[in-house]
């Protein structure tokens, strides 16, 4: 159901505003509106501008929290706000020392790495650097050439030439090497190398070992500083542990002060002038609302006002949903579709009562109803998810309906009625599947019953012309329940009503659905009663009650889903019971048996859950439920989820 609101209104000294969230916000839920709105044609009124003072400190708090494994369970006290503001600046400057020192650690371990990068490739080179460097008439170059510049050269390299070239390293695509060359030529030498894109790499003097024992080295001084960085970081969160119960304290605190410096965008001030307060506007349950009111009686300094939800403001009413706690998690599927409006009806006990029972139809089976029931049951308690206590609920009927259609994991036992082989005998339609009859009969009792509720909103809504005209008002209500009942009485083989009153069923209806703008139009007392042309007017409504004459038959038909699914949950579990061996009384093969079932659980499942969801949003909702409302959001939590 929809709790009721009570507009409320809190005035207070205009620089006391932490003392009326500490001492009344945070004690109730209250959804807050921006006060000013509310008071705009006063001109006595402004508002805050000042940037939020905590913001920066929310954030480091924020940081250095999640430097800890938990903080769900930590106990806290109660800080000032200049201690808590300390504590935080405290940690954060203990751990900046530490961060620095790993960031010297670390750009000292990149150069590290960069290094042995360049060494690795040439690890092959049994020479040392030193020698190499003292080499009196010859002159090097480290580096790399594209392998197929470097096949080509090495094909047309002439043996009396005054170059070496050792390669060290080969990729698909890239040659490593050196390459020596004379004195006097190396010039020359250079620039044919560089013809065929050779890339200089170079290498740092202090290294004067062979390659490989310099990356050995480095290897040695990288392992060493990963060690050193590690246990750094490791204090870093020995730190943040060891004064876990001051920093979550003093992490609450600001965020307290945070949340409560923000209640200034939504309140309006008086501008300077001999008087000096603030107020503060917002929706709370009436329960709460009064609460609130009784608790300020005793304060001079506040003043609490209620108005109820038929006065005139400026914002409406939001929408907060109050369920038994079996309802609770088919909240999940109202929601998704649309929160309800205030002045709407909360359909989630339509919802939670119709989708279980569909879903039971068109999943019939006791035992994998049972692991639905049971599984689901145990997730929603462990984890509070919602998808599993839908599934735990939808598991229950699906447990009924498979008594009924007499199946246990697929092993058929005596039963009111069997899905694959109960048929009925009908004029005109001949010898028929009894679960599509029933299935087609459950929805059209459903779409009555949506046409029920939505006359029943019109009336909460006090809105005269759409309880009355329309194809889901009094007149739909009464034309398509005219259809059925005729269609039960040929069925059952029972004589027609006379023309008299198969006129008043039919066409008055139906001609008061053709006619239903102009009518809602004078109700209304909207001028002019038809915008357009007559014939267009005509033209537009004979179109319009030709749809309506087509969904109504698509919608009854859209039904029969619910005995196709039957049937075929049905035959899909005679055809597991077949492969295991089970037919004409033989030994089933128990690991068919299980595999079977846990196909059939998991693909059907999925798409019966999808299908009955699509029956609700798109053949009922639509007839009664516009969902366009706004939640009701709690301030606290609101600043929370930021």
């Amino acid at each position: 159901m929809i709790e009721k609101m009570n507009f409320v209104t809190l005035a207070g000294p205009r620089n006391q505003i932490d003392y009326l969230v500490d001492n009344y916000l945070s004690k109730h839920d209250i959804h807050l509106e921006n006060a000013l709105s509310e008071l705009s044609a006063n001109d006595n009124f402004t508002t805050y501008t000042d940037e939020n003072p905590f913001r920066s400190k929310l954030n480091e708090s924020h940081e250095l929290c999640q430097l800890l494994d938990d903080t769900n369970n930590v106990p806290t006290y109660d800080i000032d706000i200049l201690s808590a503001e300390k504590i935080i600046d405290d940690i954060d400057s203990t751990l900046n020392e530490i961060r620095s020192k790993i960031n010297e650690l670390e750009k000292e371990r990149l150069l590290i790495d960069e290094d042995y990068e360049k060494l690795s490739y040439f690890k092959n080179l049994n020479y040392t650097l030193r020698k190499i460097r003292n080499m009196k008439f010859f002159k090097y170059r480290f580096g790399k050439l594209p392998k197929a510049d470097y096949e080509k050269f090495i094909s047309y390299l002439d043996s009396e030439i005054n170059e070496v070239f050792i390669s060290t390293y080969e990729t698909n695509d890239t040659v490593y090497g050196v390459f020596f060359a004379p004195d006097e030529y190396f010039d020359e030498i250079s620039n044919d190398f560089r013809n065929i894109h050779f890339d200089e790499i170079a290498i740092s003097t202090k290294y004067q070992d062979t390659p490989e024992i310099e990356c050995s080295k480095l290897a040695k001084q990288q392992l060493e500083l990963t060690q050193r960085i590690d246990e750094l970081q490791e204090s870093i969160h020995t730190i943040v542990e060891d004064h876990k119960k001051d920093l979550v304290s003093a992490a609450r605190k600001i965020e307290s002060a945070y949340s409560n410096f923000n209640v200034r965008k939504y309140s309006a001030v008086t501008r300077q002038s001999g008087l000096s307060f603030q107020v503060l506007c917002g929706w709370m349950t009436v329960k709460d609302s009064l609460k609130l009111q009784k608790e300020t009686d005793d304060d001079p300094n506040v003043m609490c006002i209620i108005g109820d939800e038929d006065e005139e403001h400026k914002t409406t009413p939001p929408t907060k949903l109050r369920n038994l706690r079996l309802f609770k998690p088919f909240e999940l599927f109202v929601k998704m579709y649309g929160v309800p409006g205030y002045d709407e009806f909360d359909p989630t006990w339509f919802l939670t009562i119709t989708y279980s029972i569909i879903f039971g139809m068109m999943f019939g089976d006791l035992g994998q109803g049972l692991v639905l029931f049971i599984g689901g049951l145990i997730l929603y308690k462990l984890k509070g998810l919602n998808l599993a206590g839908i599934a735990s609920f939808a598991g229950f009927f699906s447990c009924i309906f498979g008594a009924l259609f007499g199946s246990f994991f697929g092993f058929e036992f005596e039963s009111v009625l069997n899905p694959l082989h109960s048929t009925i005998k009908l004029p005109f339609l001949g010898t028929i599947s009894t679960v599509l009859v029933a299935a087609f009969l459950f929805g059209s009792f459903m779409i009555l019953t949506t046409m029920i509720l939505n006359i029943m909103v019109a009336f909460k809504q006090r809105n005269i012309g759409k309880m009355l005209f329309g194809p889901n008002a009094i007149s739909g209500f009464i034309f398509y329940g005219s259809i059925i009942l005729m269609i039960v009485l040929y069925m059952t083989k029972h004589p027609l009503p006379g023309t008299a009153v198969l006129l008043i069923m039919f066409i008055i209806p139906l001609l008061l659905i053709f006619l239903e703008t102009p009518l809602r139009n004078l109700i209304n007392r909207h001028s002019p009663v038809i915008d357009e042309s007559p014939g267009m007017f005509a033209a537009t409504a004979f179109f319009e009650v030709f749809d309506y004459l087509i969904t109504y038959l698509s919608n009854a038909l859209s039904f029969l889903r619910i005995g196709v699914f039957a049937i075929s949950h049905a035959a899909m579990m005679q055809v597991t019971m077949t492969l295991a061996g089970a037919e004409n009384g033989g030994t089933p093969n128990i690991a068919v048996v299980i595999i079977g079932n846990i196909i059939v659980m998991a693909m059907e499942g999925l798409v019966v859950g999808i299908q009955v969801l699509r029956l609700e949003y798109y053949e009922l909702f639509g007839r009664f439920y516009e969902g366009k409302g706004r939640e009701f959001v709690p301030y606290r939590k609101k600043e929370h989820n930021k």
